[in-house]
């Protein structure tokens, strides 16, 4: 019994930390493709109301991004919680 346990957390704690770094990952790759999008706009095209509609549709992405991260977090950390707190029952009791 002690064995499933031990198997259940280390199986627990490496999906999280995978979780965390793709999460991680995309808004990296997220971030810079903005950025790269923003320049060239910037760059080749000059008129204002490209570059302000380019703008907003960056922060809208970034912003979505970044509370799918959040959620996914929580989601992450919460499972992590649970999972603990069932072993720690099932060991004790």
């Amino acid at each position: 019994m002690f064995v499933l346990v031990v198997v259940a957390l280390v199986v627990v704690v490496v999906v999280a930390v995978v979780v965390v770094v793709v999460v991680v990952v995309v808004v990296v790759v997220v971030v810079v493709v903005v950025v790269v999008v923003v320049v060239v706009v910037v760059v080749v095209v000059e008129e204002v109301v490209v570059v302000v509609v380019v703008v907003v549709v960056v922060v809208v992405v970034v912003v979505v991004v970044v509370v799918v991260v959040v959620v996914v977090v929580v989601v992450v950390v919460v499972v992590v919680v649970v999972v603990v707190v069932v072993v720690v029952v099932v060991v004790v009791v």
